[in-house]
């Protein structure tokens, strides 16, 4: 009987008034929040190839005049092990012309977040069960101002845009939180969402990146997002969008594979960047950063 950690890698935020980047799909055996434990895995011995998914490119605006300069993030990519796949996060929505109003969130294991006044994308996308995502917030507008929506996390949805009228009173969504993992043995949170960016000068809030790598949204008036960290899965920030001028968006994280095996089993992994390990009780460990070959006997 294997455990198993499968995060995918989680979407980019989108390029002006961008929303969060959803985080990449999380899908685990147990070690984590009951509600998303899924069961183990009966394997033999053998080779078991395993994919790490990238994280969705971060990507640059340049003015709304430039249709279509001012495109949305990019999608994660799926992380597998065996007959286990946890889909890539979804992008963050943005505006693509001066006058386009509905720029919604992708898709995807967790949803990217809304921008100017559409809706986030939908989470677990595909469905599982348990449910490997949540879906991303909403965008709001404020006086003709956009606050976007932050990109969902594995146990939180992203929050929508918020405030109310007048200068200084709008926020991007914080991006949805991720689930705590201890199947390493130190409690790490992966598949956080991404923060949605908040437009000046009726506010100048960026969204909070959610925890377990989710990254914040740009700051200022052509901000750049900040990308989610490295193998957790996180969705990258939302770029901040003045009326003239736009940031760059964050990344999406890359992703990971754990797997846990009893004292008896043995593992090789290749190529080298990946590791094996023993647990203080025992078990044996692989952990996944980047694709590879898990050898099990």
């Amino acid at each position: 009987n294997i455990d198993y950690l499968v995060v995918a890698g989680g979407g980019s935020g989108g390029s002006f008034r961008g929303g969060g980047g959803g985080a990449g799909g999380y899908r685990a055996s147990g070690y984590g929040p009951s509600p998303l434990q899924g069961s183990q895995l009966k394997i033999g011995g053998g080779d078991y190839a395993i994919t790490i998914g990238a994280g969705g490119a971060g990507v640059t605006g340049t003015t709304p005049t430039d249709n279509p300069g001012l495109p949305k993030g990019n999608n994660g990519s799926n992380s597998v092990f065996s007959t286990i796949t946890s889909t890539g996060g979804g992008s963050g929505g943005a505006q693509q012309t001066p006058t386009s109003s509905n720029m919604p969130g992708n898709a995807g294991g967790s949803g990217g977040g809304g921008s100017v006044t559409s809706c986030g994308g939908a989470g677990n996308t595909p469905p599982t069960d348990p449910p490997q995502g949540n879906p991303g917030g909403d965008a709001v507008s404020l006086s003709g101002y956009y606050q976007a929506g932050g990109g969902g996390g594995a146990t939180a949805a992203g929050s929508d845009g918020s405030g109310s009228p007048g200068a200084g009173n709008g926020a991007g969504g914080p991006g949805g939180a991720g689930a705590p993992n201890t199947i390493l043995g130190p409690d790490t949170t992966y598949a956080g969402g991404g923060g949605g960016g908040s437009e000046i000068p009726t506010g100048d809030s960026p969204g909070s990146g959610g925890a377990g790598g989710g990254g914040a949204a740009g700051s200022g008036a052509a901000g750049s997002g900040t990308s989610g960290t490295a193998n957790t899965g996180g969705g990258g920030g939302g770029a901040q969008g003045a009326p003239t001028s736009s940031g760059t968006s964050g990344s999406g994280g890359s992703g990971i594979v754990i797997v846990r095996a009893p004292s008896t089993t043995t593992f090789a992994v290749s190529p080298g960047t990946n590791s094996t390990s023993t647990h203080p009780g025992g078990d044996k460990l692989a952990t996944f950063t980047v694709s590879g070959t898990l050898t099990v006997s």
